[in-house]
């Protein structure tokens, strides 16, 4: 039998790409369809094994490096962009599954991918100069976010829909107008993290949760911009009721606060007639008027019972009862999608999504690049994840040709 040949490469780099990619010993052996054992030895500093050089090729695969990477001397430095503002009740801080962690990566690597695309077609990248502090009144820095963004009661109430959809598309247009790149990732659930930033002078990204429903998806969008504002970067859920370190308490009470105040403003709120009829402290809001209600202002049920609480409109034994409802209500939901799933199979419109998980900004500037024959049409492919017949469609889609 023919022996296999041997990759004989720096142990450390094993160690650090699984690291970096968030993977642990037998999360990784499992992938890897190797025996832990097997990879410790592989990662041992006094190494008398090592992986042939297929199996080389399904590490490099899965820890998303290139093959070349483990031939390198010393490790290249770490990334560490993300501050985890994410805590377990009366724990630490939870460790940033694989799936996060390489999302955070790519992201960051797109950002830096779009600098370089933009001085390739000399477009000028304007610097974010939108800011606020903590320690801010919320309702003055949601009021101020309304005006930079050119967002009034008027316009705001057309974008009522039924799911949410013209409310999302509209607020994620008007930040990415703001010199701010906007992805989209259904790689990580839900349950793990709504979202995150990475604050930056130029070109800061938001990332939202596909996975999530497209209202939630927007307070996602409102709460990650305040982070921005705030120059913080991290990993984001939109729960605050977990015992966290008092800083981080604050800063995702404050990202909320800013959120709901940007997107439910307290004079057109408490001057909605429903609000107005039902008074303070009711636990007589109907379904129909809470979700009525909702949509106004393209916010999940949820979100505008907690608002209401907040002005003392509901009492908190009614918001936790609807909240419970509303939890339960996801998962029967989710159960149905995932069954649904199995027995149909789902159109995808490829150029649509594609639009929906890079933005508009990022396609453009690949485009741009294209059309200047700065980039070749197999690299539009390869940065897009696009098959290059779908092109075409991407073009309309992005509204350039």
């Amino acid at each position: 039998m023919a022996t296999k040949t041997k990759a004989f490469i720096n142990s450390a780099l094993i160690t650090w790409a699984r690291e970096t990619a968030g993977f642990s010993i037998p999360e990784a052996s499992t992938r890897l369809g190797v025996t832990e054992a097997q990879l410790s030895s592989w990662e041992a500093i006094d190494q008398d094994d090592a992986p042939s050089i297929p199996q080389l090729r399904k590490l490099a695969n899965l820890f998303k490096r290139p093959l070349a990477v483990f031939y390198l001397e010393v490790s290249p430095p770490r990334f560490e962009v993300m501050r985890d503002l994410r805590r377990l009740p009366g724990s630490g801080t939870r460790k940033l599954g694989s799936a996060l962690q390489l999302e955070i990566r790519a992201a960051a690597e797109r950002r830096e991918l779009a600098l370089e695309l933009a001085s390739g077609i000399d477009e000028e990248i304007s610097n974010f100069k939108f800011t606020a502090a903590v320690s801010e009144n919320p309702e003055a820095v949601g009021a101020r976010i309304r005006t930079v963004l050119g967002v009034t009661d008027e316009l705001q109430a057309k974008w009522k829909d039924a799911n949410g959809r013209t409310g999302f598309n509209a607020w994620r247009t008007r930040i990415e107008e703001t010199g701010t790149l906007v992805f989209q990732t259904t790689l990580f659930e839900t349950e793990e993290a709504s979202g995150f930033a990475i604050a930056a002078d130029t070109l800061p990204v938001i990332a939202v949760n596909r996975k999530d429903a497209l209202t939630r998806r927007t307070f996602s969008l409102l709460h990650e911009f305040a982070h921005l504002m705030v120059r913080i970067s991290g990993v984001s859920d939109l729960e605050t009721d977990e015992k966290r370190p008092p800083e981080d308490q604050r800063i995702e009470v404050f990202c909320n606060q800013v959120a709901a105040a940007a997107l439910m403003p307290k004079d057109i709120l408490l001057a909605q007639p429903h609000v107005v009829a039902q008074g303070e402290n009711s636990e007589s809001w109907s379904d129909a008027e809470i979700r009525d209600l909702a949509a106004r202002f393209s916010v999940s049920r949820e979100a505008l019972l907690r608002r209401l609480l907040t002005f003392k409109r509901t009492t908190d034994k009614f918001y936790r009862q609807k909240r419970g409802q509303y939890a339960a209500e996801y998962l029967a939901i989710r159960a149905r999608q995932k069954e649904q799933s199995k027995t149909k199979e789902l159109k995808r419109n490829m150029p649509q999504e594609t639009i929906s998980n890079f933005g508009r900004p990022l396609v453009r500037m690949v485009l741009g690049n294209y059309y200047q024959e700065r980039i070749t049409l197999s690299e539009v492919s390869g940065y897009l994840s696009l098959k290059v017949k779908h092109i075409p469609k991407l073009e309309q889609v992005a509204g350039i040709r």
